[in-house]
């Protein structure tokens, strides 16, 4: 095994030989950039191996959050067999997240409540997250300062979220590549994508197939808002309930642009309430691995759980022996 080396599943995590750190400390958004002082409290999962870590979301038959679960209520299961759950947290640790915003032509009267709603969001989340914001058009752009690649400032990531005018083509593909590729660099262990769009692509260069394979080589969880008209022709609802499906998020189809907001602040509830869940695979088997999660309490008679159903396990972490 190399120590200190950092193995991708693609785009993804496998985590070798690092402390990974998700907790931060400060009354603002922990941030590359606007990082403020105050006490320090830190939350650490560490490992001195290969680490999948998964993001995980409890429910009740009523929808209702299920939390105060421990360690020994999960089951976890990679390709049939049990697996040892290696680290294990319930508690609202800050998270690395990514907002990518449509700003097409078919956007522009939905604009100010999907940027209202886009603030709801960041407003609602864990204070010592980072962010970052990619707004998309015709090709999509980083909002942010190009000194900043995250912040945790409310006033910067408005800014941010009106960046450009809405006109043009759509590139969402190549939006959720930039978003992927910028998670990488967050210092938080666990990653999440939110995307507001139409789902609609008339103008990426990188194509749909190449996205649904860095999403599954990757561990980022994907919540998708799909705002549009029912007899909109440039929707594509089924790209935006693939791309929460695969990475164990949640779709969202707001029947009126008065639901953007409720949704928005159920996404940030649905974040800080996820359990994260980690163990070590085996180096033997195929690269696609299939995931398959249980939990049980005496106080629920059933829970829903989601998270990620597959992953691709990189063929250079089978190297690190």
């Amino acid at each position: 095994m190399i120590r200190g080396r950092v193995v991708r599943l693609g785009i993804g995590v496998l985590l070798l030989g690092i402390a990974a750190t998700v907790g931060a400390s400060g009354q603002t958004r922990a941030s590359n950039t606007d990082v403020k002082g105050g006490d320090h409290q830190e939350f650490t999962i560490q490992t001195t191996s290969r680490l999948v870590l998964l993001d995980v979301s409890v429910k009740d038959p009523a929808g209702g959050f299920v939390s105060g679960l421990t360690k020994e209520s999960f089951k976890v299961f990679e390709n049939g067999k049990r697996q040892e759950i290696s680290q294990f947290a319930n508690s609202d640790i800050p998270v690395t997240v990514g907002i990518a915003v449509d700003e097409s032509g078919s956007m522009r009267p939905k604009r100010a409540q999907v940027v209202t709603a886009g603030l709801v969001f960041i407003q609602a989340s864990n204070p010592m997250d980072e962010m970052f914001i990619v707004n998309f058009n015709e090709k999509p752009r980083r909002g942010l300062p190009d000194e900043a690649l995250f912040s945790d400032n409310i006033q910067k990531l408005r800014s941010a979220l009106w960046q450009g005018v809405p006109e043009g083509r759509t590139a969402l593909y190549d939006a959720i590549e930039m978003s992927l590729h910028q998670l990488e660099f967050g210092r938080q262990a666990k990653k999440t994508l939110v995307v507001i769009s139409d789902g609609g692509d008339n103008n990426s260069r990188h194509t749909l197939a190449e996205v649904k394979d860095d999403v599954l080589s990757s561990l980022v969880t994907i919540y998708t808002v799909g705002i549009y008209d029912e007899d909109d022709p440039e929707k594509n609802e089924g790209v935006l309930k693939d791309l929460a499906r695969v990475s164990g998020g949640v779709f969202y189809h707001p029947a009126t642009l008065q639901e953007i907001l409720p949704i928005c602040r159920q996404i940030a509830k649905d974040i800080r309430t996820r359990y994260t869940i980690g163990y070590v695979p085996s180096v033997e088997g195929t690269m696609v691995r299939h995931i398959k999660m249980v939990a049980s309490s005496p106080d629920h008679p059933k829970l829903i759980v989601r998270t990620r159903t597959s992953y691709v396990f990189s063929d250079k972490a089978a190297e690190s022996r």
